[in-house]
């Protein structure tokens, strides 16, 4: 995965992905030209034009089929990262039935967690590096801790309890999101959509090969219609890469004292 790419600003990868369909598409008019003369030129016009529309829109069901893949991962990223953040207010608030030290400590670690997963694992994410090797300090340590716990009353007994269970749906949320940052388009999909439309742009010179005017027309309109599609898919191919992502502002938002310590690199 190019990750340089998909981490451009929204324009500049219009005019690196528009750029690239262009210079595709005037291969392709400058040869189709070149060939188009004698019994290969009527061999051409003898192409079907009703061949474009079931090629048409066998490219557009690819791009809607990748589209819904790449916003269903995007959705789910956006699902775990909010998940993680209420878990995280969860403890904290649950914190309060707790000892000041306690609760003191336990505010600590959910910070240290959340500095961590802003300053370290977004942008590893966002290069598709993230990995599950090493568990976050943070959140084990305040997991522990809330095991730890010697509870007198019953009100710390539930607190206890729903604290367990909410560090861990934050460390299972944070698994989720890591897991999610390593999912992309894969290189045959991505071929499927790239030779259809090459097999769109040759159909389209070649049955307009007599009129050169408007083979360029036809060209321009559907190479830029094809690069807008692509556009589109790319952008969200990858939840925590690009200008269009998943960030960080909600596990910022949980632990107040962190929020203006932190910007959030490529965060939605």
């Amino acid at each position: 995965m190019v990750y340089w790419l998909l981490n451009l600003p929204i324009l500049w990868m219009s005019v690196v992905i528009l750029g690239a369909i262009y210079a595709f598409t005037a291969g392709v008019y400058l040869t189709i030209t070149a060939l188009a003369v004698g019994e290969r030129a009527r061999a051409f016009k003898a192409i079907s034009p009703g061949m474009l529309p079931p090629l048409s829109v066998i490219f557009a069901l690819l791009v809607a089929f990748l589209a819904s893949q790449d916003w269903g991962n995007a959705e789910k990223a956006t699902a775990a990262v909010n998940r993680e953040a209420s878990a995280i207010r969860a403890v904290d608030l649950l914190a309060d039935a707790f000892p000041d030290d306690v609760h003191a400590r336990l505010a600590e670690l959910i910070r240290r967690h959340v500095e961590q997963a802003v300053d370290q694992e977004w942008p590893a994410m966002a290069q598709g590096n993230a990995t599950l090797t090493l568990a976050p300090p943070g959140l084990v340590e305040a997991l522990k801790l809330a095991l730890s716990l010697q509870p007198t009353t019953p009100g710390q007994i539930a607190a206890q309890r729903e604290m367990v269970t909410a560090l861990g749906s934050a460390l299972d949320a944070r698994r989720q999101r890591v897991i999610l940052s390593q999912s992309s388009i894969n290189w045959v999909k991505w071929s499927a959509i790239l030779i259809q439309a090459a097999l769109m742009l040759v159909a389209i010179a070649m049955v307009h090969c007599d009129n050169r005017t408007a083979n360029r027309i036809i060209l321009t309109i559907f190479a830029t219609g094809a690069g807008v599609a692509i556009v589109l898919v790319l952008s969200h191919s990858h939840p925590f890469s690009g200008e269009i992502s998943v960030r960080p502002t909600v596990l910022l938002q949980v632990v107040p004292e962190a929020k203006g310590d932190h910007a959030a690199p490529g965060s939605r």
